[in-house]
């Protein structure tokens, strides 16, 4: 079936192309997109039959193999990017060999919550801050956290959820840009927290065996502790999983010694460990105090242990803030503040191992709410305890204090190493499974290659050792202390995303998001975010910005590098919230036009033939609306197949416009006439109040211009592009042969529909060959003319504005002010009968221009040898097609002759004729004399008012 379409000449137009259900090579081409590459898709059975079994997500509707579709709304590929695995329905991520909730998640919350602080630093928290400012700053973090676990709890619990732990929910949440970046934070975090126990279980165990500094000193001591952790971790999870709650019985047991001994020692002198060597200074010269302070450990230093004591309670009750003995600074409420966040830290633990748990979507909730609660309690009950029997200088002196009180004080080292051992084991599984997952999802390219290596198994080996060499880097820092800064930074900043994936999720009002665990809202995530921020600026603003910094250039490399996951990206989620928002509040009642900007419908026949002007109406929009609009020939009834053949094809168009490097949106529509395919376009393109105010057409040549699209003219392979350049410059050259051209009197009805549907019009004429960075360069064409004048209304010429002449000039200024036309010039040429009128017209053209704050330069160009042309016996021409000959083809030598050095010439277009004329035919063979061999031309006829001069 041929249909009549429109030429787009030189410069764009629109037509039909011959539907996809024919016998053209554009209905044999792959359905891109579709579930099958050879046929379409039907659907046999019932929707139970299609989901009944976990591969059938990669399967087509009728049952054979299809591509595999990972990542969509029934579940997450295992793959590289999300994509590579089967897909599971939600129900079916219960693993019956996994680790239940107790052993999984809540023994190893628990024990990473405990770690260094309950055993190491509790003592010494209390002893700085006393037990009210204890009590409220176990509280900020716990609020924190508390909120940050309602927000984790919603993400676990809303979909199926595999290895990676709160990185695979926040990328599979938040998309790869956000989630990545968050990802290596909570590596990072992962690696100072494990350093910071390894030093925590060092510090206990040299001074058991009191070695101190021997055998190559503590940081030798801490790489030997990594090493038996590395061996461990090289094992695989499953000793985690049961050690855990073994070391879990060893900390209860542990903290019942710790409670025997509060009701059951009397009170005694305790010594002054020798680590704290500011309680062993000495004047060297015992004369003279203020003489030079020495360390001298002959002397006995002692503190006194008081059993219950209303006076040690008094005394302990308020803040007393000294110094950290370990890194010799003061200490204050942002340094004790981060040294008891960093060791409540391990909310994460259970969710780091989510890949092995039996039901994480249940585990997870439940065993850390669970943690967190029964933690926090402890931490209270510890420090009202050492407050009512420990006096203050026992508590600031003596970091061991719950040890070296206690009746057993074997029992609470085993404790000790059990917490933090387990906590730094917990903390380097953690990290490698995050970077497993970050190398599997190639967000870093080849970078992180090696690290997907994993034993049959499943242990991550390459994984665990690169984590291994950081915790090695870490510890180098030295001091617990001063590790607890820095980590308590990263956790914060990771709790911080973890409650903005949550917060864009609840915001989006996403259909998909509907969480199984309700107990949260956007309030708490907003509060938990907002929190997290604030205690970022309290523990230390300077490295937080560092840190903030850091996340933020790991977004902008990701956005650029990341493949596209099919995870799907909140960013697109929260713009589309926010675009329907705004359209909303968009209203074309209160349009003004102080504010009037072209808002364009590109009627496109064949691209291969017009892309220089999609790339230069491109330039015209001036940050407005950009439609393609195109008619495809055919009707669905007419199809070969059922479905509708614009989704083949869209495609293509998108990757055009990508290629192309152009801000624009694509309309197609499917019709059997191409005039009502254009009512279409123009009635339906756009949304609200965001509708084209502007149709721009290409001219109708008297041939088929030929196609100029060619790859080199293409940007090269894009990542998010599924089509390749070569295959769209394939299909649109293709669409050139299957096109038929319009008569004359169609392309006139055409043009007279635009006008009448109160549309501005323009036609193009001349782009098949331009190039704009080959004319505005060094010695190029260095205009822009416009001539807003009517010369076909030769009575009427001079300065009579109307809206059109103001059109042509606002159009020709929006393109000067284009950052790519800023080198050329803008020209306006006004026709002048005589020299006595030039200097006149001259002088009001410039204070026009001044008035409307366009920077042009005016020139006066006679034109009296062409009117004089113009047959004076008949009566006034109407149309272009009754003026004579000679009189058009003098205007056109006129606008040669000034358009030597003219990049692109802006004309009045001379209105059609009505319908009902019959003077189609000499219409348009009077616009081609006027147009002949000219630069390339705008033909502009403007119906609105569209330039103020009010303020």
């Amino acid at each position: 079936m041929h249909n009549p379409v429109l030429d787009s000449g030189g410069g764009g137009g629109l037509a039909f192309s011959v539907a996809l259900g024919g016998d053209s090579d554009s209905s044999r081409r792959p359905a891109y997109g579709m579930v099958s590459n050879d046929e379409p898709a039907t659907v046999s059975g019932s929707f139970d039959d299609v989901f009944s079994s976990p591969r059938a997500a990669s399967r087509t509707l009728d049952g054979t193999a299809g591509p595999d579709v990972s990542g969509s709304a029934i579940g997450c590929g295992n793959g590289a990017s999300g994509s590579g695995g089967d897909l599971d329905p939600i129900t079916s991520t219960s693993r019956p060999n996994g680790l239940s909730t107790a052993a999984g998640v809540f023994a190893p919350v628990t024990i990473s919550m405990f770690s260094a602080l309950l055993f190491l630093r509790m003592g010494f928290a209390v002893g700085q801050l006393g037990f009210l400012l204890t009590a409220v700053e176990l509280f900020l973090a716990y609020g924190i956290i508390i909120l940050t676990v309602l927000s984790l709890c919603a993400v676990s619990s809303n979909g199926a959820i595999e290895g990676g732990g709160v990185y695979y929910m926040i990328s599979r949440s938040l998309g790869p840009e956000f989630g990545g970046s968050i990802g290596v934070l909570f590596f990072i975090a992962n690696v100072f927290s494990c350093a910071l126990y390894i030093s925590g279980f060092t510090e206990a165990l040299t001074n058991v065996i009191g070695y101190g500094d021997s055998f190559g000193g503590k940081f030798i001591h801490c790489v030997l502790v990594s090493i038996i952790i590395l061996c461990l971790c090289l094992l695989g999870a499953g000793i985690f999983a049961k050690t855990a709650v073994a070391a879990l019985i060893v900390i209860v047991a542990a903290y019942i010694t710790f409670l025997v001994t509060v009701f059951a020692k009397h009170s005694t002198a305790i010594s002054i460990p020798k680590d704290n060597t500011y309680a062993y200074l000495v004047p060297s010269n015992a004369s003279d105090p203020d003489s030079e302070k020495i360390v001298d450990f002959n002397q006995t230093r002692t503190a006194l242990y008081t059993s219950f004591s209303f006076d040690s309670f008094s005394e302990n009750l308020f803040s007393n803030f000294t110094y950290d003995y370990s890194t010799g600074k003061s200490t204050d409420f942002a340094f004790m503040f981060a040294i008891i966040f960093s060791g409540v830290t391990g909310l994460m633990a259970g969710a780091n191992v989510s890949g092995e748990l039996a039901r994480p979507h249940i585990s997870i909730p439940r065993g850390t709410l669970q943690a967190v609660f029964v933690t926090l309690l402890v931490y209270i009950l510890t420090a009202f305890l050492l407050c009512l029997t420990c006096s203050r200088d026992l508590l600031q002196n003596n970091y061991m204090v719950i040890s070296d009180t206690n009746v057993l004080p074997s029992v609470v080292f085993l404790g000790i190493f059990a917490a933090t051992f387990f906590s730094s084991m917990s903390n380097m599984i953690g990290a490698s499974r995050v970077l497993q997952r970050l190398a599997q999802d190639k967000l870093f390219g080849m970078l992180l290659t090696p690290a997907t290596y994993e034993t049959t198994t499943g242990n991550p080996v390459i994984s665990v050792i690169i984590s291994w060499v950081a915790v090695v880097l870490v510890l180098m820092i030295g001091a617990m202390n001063r590790i607890a800064k820095i980590t308590s930074i990263f956790f914060l900043l990771s709790y911080m995303g973890v409650n903005i994936a949550c917060l864009a999720l609840e915001l989006t009002s996403a259909p998909n998001f509907r969480p199984n665990f309700k107990y949260f809202s956007s309030y708490t995530c907003a509060l938990g975010a907002i929190s997290t921020a604030v205690m970022m600026l309290v523990v230390d603003a300077s490295m937080s910005a560092v840190a903030v910094v850091l996340l933020m250039l790991l977004i902008m490399i990701l956005h650029y590098q990341a493949p596209i996951g099919s995870w799907g990206s909140i960013s697109q989620a929260l713009i589309y919230h926010q675009v329907r928002k705004y359209l909303l509040l968009l209203d074309s009642r209160k349009e003004h036009v102080k504010f009037w900007r072209p808002q364009i419908l590109l009627l496109v026949n064949r691209p291969a033939t017009c892309c220089p002007l999609l790339d230069f109406v491109n330039d015209l929009k001036k940050s407005g609306l950009y439609v393609i609009g195109h008619v495809n020939a055919g009707t669905l009834d007419t199809a070969e197949s059922t479905l509708d053949p614009l989704q083949q094809v869209y495609p293509y168009w998108l990757s055009l416009v990508d290629y192309l490097k152009i801000k624009a949106f694509v309309e197609l529509t499917l019709t059997e006439s191409v005039r009502s395919g254009i009512q279409q376009l123009i009635r339906l393109s756009g949304l609200g109040a965001m509708k084209p105010n502007t149709v721009v057409i290409g001219f109708h040549e008297l041939h088929a211009s030929e196609a100029v699209l060619q790859e080199t003219h293409l940007l090269k392979d894009l990542k998010f592009s599924k089509i390749g350049r070569s295959e769209v410059v394939e299909y649109f050259t293709d669409l050139n042969a299957h096109t038929d051209r319009l008569q004359n009197y169609e392309y006139i009805q055409i043009l007279n529909d635009v006008m009448n549907l109160n549309k501005n019009l323009v036609i193009a004429r001349h782009f098949g060959r331009f190039d704009r960075e080959l004319m505005l360069k060094a010695g190029g064409k260095r205009y822009v003319d416009v001539w807003p004048s009517h010369l076909f209304k030769p009575e009427d010429n001079g300065l009579r504005w109307d809206n059109s002449c103001l059109f042509v000039l606002q159009l020709a200024c929006i393109l000067s002010m284009s950052s790519k036309w800023k080198s050329a010039t803008l020209r306006v040429f006004i026709c002048v009968n005589s020299l006595q009128d030039m200097h006149v017209q001259e002088q009001q053209l410039k204070l026009l221009l001044q008035q409307l704050r366009i920077k042009a330069k005016s020139v006066m160009v006679p034109w009296d040898h062409v009117v004089a042309q113009m047959d004076r016996g008949s009566g006034p021409a109407r149309n272009i097609a009754e003026f004579p000959k000679p009189y058009v083809s003098g205007i056109n030598e006129m606008i040669r002759r000034n358009s030597a050095d003219t990049a692109v010439s802006f004309l009045n277009l001379p209105l059609p004729p009505p319908l009902t004329s019959q003077r189609a035919e000499e219409y348009m063979e009077a616009l081609r004399l006027l147009t002949a061999d000219l630069p390339p031309t705008m033909l502009v006829h403007g119906l609105s008012s569209v330039i103020s001069t009010a303020l």
